[in-house]
């Protein structure tokens, strides 16, 4: 079986999780509620140091339920320049809520509060005013870059000065928290609203949870709805959640780990350049002339999956499904890639 890198999206449930989803005690959770998803909620809202939580089907909807939330329409909310909301998510915000995304652009590896101060335009009748600021740790785009807590502080503040909420895009939030050594809750009791998957690092098959105050998530349960995420017998989802985050959570380090390996072999090899991951995502940029497309062909070969995140750059992502082991032996097949297309 190929060894897969493209994401940490590709775990499949552990025996374990799947006895878990298969006792699950379950309900009509549009009807009247279901018992496990309501454990979820209770359990994630206490993790993130929120009052209330909803469970969501994709981490993209509960995105688009925050920025509806948080957004009025005929405004504008900013974000990273990179930004997974402004990317990867089809517009969303402007279909869906009438708002424009107003991109960042950073000077490091993600926005600090002086990009942020500097985005906001100069209040005039003819611009639309911000609403939002949408923020992202660890960052996609970025290589899954951390932002402090201190960081994630000072732009929190920075958008409270303007008058913006802030929502916290946490897809991979759990990975942040453990690169840091400090409680998710640290992180998310920054912002408005938070988001967090479970279909990532921590190996569910489905799922991601937005916390928040207990009526912004009342208000959320009918963007919910009518976004049709609206779920039945979900327990059965949120029992492979609340499993992970009793198993799963804890060994994010070891992620962390063997991708601070992977990239330590793969850099300098054929004049590849490794950006440092600060936990699971080890992006690599190619030296002149080699393309990203030619470098995964060349290691899928090799039965290594990766994916060509832009012309000259590729992404490799580590997860519960590959271990040191499997990590070293793609590493040699990468490093072996990129010295082969390099003399070409």
């Amino acid at each position: 079986m190929p060894i897969d890198l493209r994401s940490d999206t590709v775990t499949r449930p552990t025996p374990r999780m799947r006895e878990a989803m298969a006792r699950a005690e379950v309900g009509d959770d549009v009807l009247d509620g279901d018992p496990t998803v309501t454990a979820l909620e209770v359990r994630t809202a206490e993790l993130l140091g929120h009052e209330a939580a909803l469970f969501f089907p994709t981490g993209t909807m509960a995105n688009q339920a925050a920025l509806w939330l948080l957004g009025e329409p005929g405004t504008e909310i900013l974000c990273d320049a990179r930004a997974h909301v402004y990317d990867w998510e089809g517009a969303g915000a402007a279909v869906f809520r009438g708002v424009q995304l107003r991109p960042v652009t950073p000077r490091g590896l993600v926005i600090d509060a002086d990009d942020l101060r500097a985005g906001f335009r100069s209040p005039s009748r003819y611009a639309p005013r911000a609403s939002a600021v949408a923020l992202e740790n660890t960052h996609n785009g970025a290589g899954g870059a951390v932002t402090s807590v201190a960081s994630l502080a000072a732009l929190a503040e920075t958008a409270r000065a303007q008058g913006c909420a802030v929502h916290l895009d946490g897809a991979r939030l759990w990975n942040a928290a453990v690169a840091a050594q400090v409680a998710p809750a640290d992180f998310a009791r920054l912002a408005d609203t938070v988001m967090v998957s479970f279909s990532k690092g921590l190996g569910c098959p489905v799922g991601a949870v937005l916390a928040g105050s207990r009526a912004r998530m009342s208000r959320g349960w009918e963007v919910r709805k009518r976004l049709g995420g609206g779920m039945r017998q979900s327990g059965i989802l949120a029992a492979a959640a609340l499993h992970a985050l009793e198993f799963h959570l804890g060994r994010l380090a070891d992620d962390h780990h063997v991708a601070r390996e992977f990239a330590r072999e793969v850099h300098g090899a054929g004049g590849a350049s490794v950006v440092p991951p600060d936990t699971n995502i080890v992006m690599i940029d190619c030296p002149p002339g080699v393309a990203s497309t030619d470098v995964v062909a060349v290691a899928r070969d090799g039965d290594v999956l990766l994916s060509p995140w832009h012309a000259s750059r590729v992404r490799a992502v580590f997860h519960l499904d590959v271990d040191a082991v499997q990590a070293k032996r793609a590493a040699s097949v990468v490093a072996a890639a990129f010295e082969s297309l390099a003399r070409a």
